[in-house]
């Protein structure tokens, strides 16, 4: 497995975990961080993400709540709607090509999701328009 699809993976725990229980220490996340990963450049990718995702939350979930005809994020099983987030933000906000950040999203839900996860993530991620970071 790739640094970085760990990395992601290490990323969706703890998005998964704020909507339950929100980290609010920087030290309890970074030590999470080098706990699962145990890598800088892992580490340092993982908390782009995390941070990123959290600063830009509500952008988000509105973007996504506009393509996600007849679901609310709110009753999405946790595990999509934190890939979708996670994506989203790559795609919107991150370095990572868009093909490539669909993908990955794809496999987490496959390996986090329901049977029917990829296919509902791949759905509404393929409906993101592309937008620069500051449009």
């Amino acid at each position: 497995m790739s640094l970085r699809r760990r990395a992601r993976e290490v990323a969706l725990q703890i998005l998964f975990e704020d909507d339950v229980n929100p980290r609010n220490s920087g030290t309890e996340l970074t030590d999470f961080l080098h706990g699962r990963l145990n890598n800088q450049d892992g580490e340092d990718f993982a908390l782009r993400i995390v941070l990123g995702v959290r600063q830009n939350c509500a952008a988000i979930d509105e973007r996504l709540g506009e393509i996600a005809q007849n679901w609310s994020l709110k009753r999405m099983a946790g595990a999509d709607r934190n890939i979708l987030r996670l994506a989203a933000y790559e795609v919107l906000h991150g370095e990572t090509p868009r093909a490539v950040a669909i993908n990955e999203a794809v496999e987490l839900a496959k390996r986090f999701g329901s049977a029917q996860s990829s296919g509902f993530v791949n759905g509404i991620l393929d409906k993101l328009p592309r937008q620069p970071a500051e449009a």
